[in-house]
């Protein structure tokens, strides 16, 4: 199989005022979605939620501000700018630079695969929706310790209770290794990393979280809308992941929603589908950059 056109000769140019007017509003947009986090850091404070993606993930500020054309395009008179020197770029006919693709898979190949492996398993496989965000349950369970600095809506008492009345259903190994030694066991399945493409599926908020990791690992492939898209929906997911967990935000501004509750679990249900359908195109695009890297 032959790799497409675009990875090895883009088939568009952006002119010198195009792709810098192209920079320049990412770059503008990336700053908007960063502000808090940067002026927290400052003041030495901490957000219980929207910092998460930022101490989870362990991405900083600077690189969501980097922008990248991604593989289908090449910079007029970019031959002489930093950007020419990157990792993974390469110089071009008339000054031109364009990301360097085959390069990327040639030297990533393993981290493609396994992404490639992951999003395929994901989107081939039907959403679920019963897990009713019981992950952040399960890692409270008997446990003496919450994992937050943030009071517990029901006491640790009711908590465990809760945990006890449902059955787990948790499919994401990156939320199922946190659950509590008491909590494990009770999840229907028993997860593990050498399986993690086997078991994750569209539903799972998590796994909509981590196309914004799956972007960032992908670099300069993924064009930099796509990657303020991916925070974007991880940033608001996690929002809905904290409201539906068993901490008191109301200080912070975040109505709880009471999964204990058969009301509760509607809302949740609701949400989760609608970032269900906006994770689709997401994953796709980014299955689309790995399938033409490994192609290249």
């Amino acid at each position: 199989m032959s790799a497409p056109a675009s990875l090895l000769t883009p088939e568009t140019v952006l002119s010198s005022d195009d792709w810098r007017s192209r920079e320049r509003r990412h770059a503008e947009r990336a700053d908007a979605l960063t502000a808090g986090r940067r002026a927290r850091v400052a003041r030495g404070r901490t957000h219980p939620v929207e910092d998460f993606l930022f101490t989870y993930y362990g991405y900083k500020p600077a690189l969501l501000r980097r922008w990248h054309p991604g593989t289908a395009y090449a910079l007029a008179d970019a031959a002489h700018e930093d950007r020419a020197d990157w990792r993974w770029y390469v110089r071009g006919e008339n000054d031109s630079v364009r990301v360097d693709a085959r390069a990327f898979a040639a030297e990533k190949r393993l981290l493609l695969t396994g992404v490639a492996a992951i999003l395929e398993g994901t989107r081939g496989r039907s959403a679920q929706y019963g897990c009713f965000g019981m992950h952040e349950w399960a890692m409270l369970y008997r446990s003496p310790t919450p994992r937050h600095a943030v009071p517990l809506r029901l006491g640790s008492a009711a908590t465990d209770a809760v945990v006890e009345s449902h059955e787990l259903r948790c499919t994401h190994f990156d939320a199922f290794r946190f659950f509590t030694e008491d909590a494990a066991p009770r999840n229907r399945a028993l997860l593990a990393r050498e399986t993690q493409s086997a078991h994750e599926q569209p539903g799972c908020l998590h796994a909509g979280m981590d196309l914004y990791k799956w972007a960032v690992k992908l670099g300069p492939l993924v064009p930099g809308d796509t990657l303020l898209d991916a925070f974007e929906l991880a940033r608001d997911i996690r929002a809905l992941d904290m409201r539906a967990s068993p901490y008191d935000l109301r200080d912070w501004g975040y109505e709880p929603v009471a999964v204990e509750t058969a009301e509760g679990k509607a809302v949740y249900v609701s949400e989760q589908r609608a970032f269900t359908l906006r994770a689709e195109p997401l994953r796709e695009q980014l299955l689309g950059h790995v399938r033409g890297a490994l192609a290249a």
